[in-house]
């Protein structure tokens, strides 16, 4: 098969379109022939050489992708050849094929194609593992979302609304018709304005029940300057560095808690309780097309040089997929 590899870390030319070996399913695994791959922030910090894959995954880039089982390892079972579906991934996502653990398939929701299916694995396990599972999202809570504009923001909007939540985020200006379309109540432009005041403002000063942040120390203090009483800070990425000052005594005044998770490092057993979390709460409204994914392009994988230049722009609104 072809699947994008590095030879060397560096910026997007890195990115080589080369044959390598067909995988094989090993206990518990299926193969899967992609339809679609999606890029996340993380492909081009492991591009950069800064987010090796963990132990026993492929080397090659890409967290989810859809596509059809074309071969079952040993001790699968409810699963056949030529099935549809999705998958969340610890790698590999960048390739003709994939092997993936049976626990972290999900089946093609209704009404969707196999294509637009893709765009769904990654960030879907990722904002119900943090915002619901970690942060206990409520119907009534105001969630801030950071990153507004990207995959992961145009889910956590879609989601929060779905759970009967009010929904803030901050993005650049002109992705704000398109985000307040998917149901924000309030979009804050955070090159020329306060988040913090603007939240404080927007809720009458009560503040932000659950905070998903994907900047890291740079927004730590005002993530709790914005963070209502007994709210919920879980900090998904490091865009903003990864050393901050905390300060203390103001998280405990707001009786605060804050979580910093990644997903790819987890177990496999993990993964799955993650994926059956997902496939119970999260696909039914998905399925009723009270979120639906929002796919900016997609572009040749051969070409995913391209694909992380507009990741790296951040010009992009949702996701963008690459097709093999």
């Amino acid at each position: 098969m072809h699947a994008i590899t590095i030879e060397q870390p560096g910026g997007p030319e890195a990115l080589l379109w080369t044959e390598v070996p067909d995988p094989t399913p090993g206990e518990g695994e299926v193969v899967v022939e992609v339809t679609a791959a999606a890029v996340n922030r993380a492909d081009v910090m492991q591009r950069q050489g800064h987010y090796p894959p963990p132990p026993g995954a492929p080397p090659y880039l890409g967290l989810e992708c859809s596509g059809v089982i074309t071969a079952i390892g040993p001790g699968v079972t409810g699963r056949h050849v030529g099935e549809r579906v999705c998958a969340l991934l610890a790698g590999g996502g960048y390739a003709e094929q994939v092997a993936v653990p049976e626990g972290q398939l999900l089946p093609v929701p209704q009404g969707m194609s196999l294509q637009e299916a893709a765009a769904l694995p990654e960030v879907a396990c990722t904002v119900w593992s943090n915002v619901v599972d970690i942060a206990r999202l409520r119907k009534g809570d105001t969630l801030l979302v950071h990153g507004g504009g990207g995959g992961i923001g145009t889910f956590a909007v879609q989601l929060g609304k779905a759970l009967g939540a009010t929904v803030i985020v901050t993005a650049r200006e002109p992705k704000h018709a398109r985000l307040l379309d998917l149901g924000a109540d309030l979009a804050i432009d955070y090159t020329s304005s306060d988040f913090v005041g603007a939240t404080l403002d927007f809720t009458e000063g009560r503040g932000a029940n659950v905070i998903l942040d994907i900047v890291g120390a740079k927004y730590l203090d005002r993530n709790v300057a914005a963070l209502a009483p007994d709210g919920r800070i879980a900090i998904i990425g490091l865009q903003g560095g990864r050393r901050g000052e905390l300060d203390l005594g103001a998280l405990m005044g707001k009786r605060g808690s804050v979580s910093a998770t990644t997903l790819r490092a987890r177990s496999v057993a993990d993964k799955a309780r993650i994926v059956a979390g997902v496939r119970e709460r999260v696909w039914p409204l998905v399925d009723a097309g009270a979120i639906r994914p929002i796919i900016d392009r997609a572009v040749p994988m051969r070409d995913a040089a391209d694909a992380h230049r507009l990741m790296e722009s951040s010009d992009h609104v949702g996701k963008i997929l690459l097709l093999p």
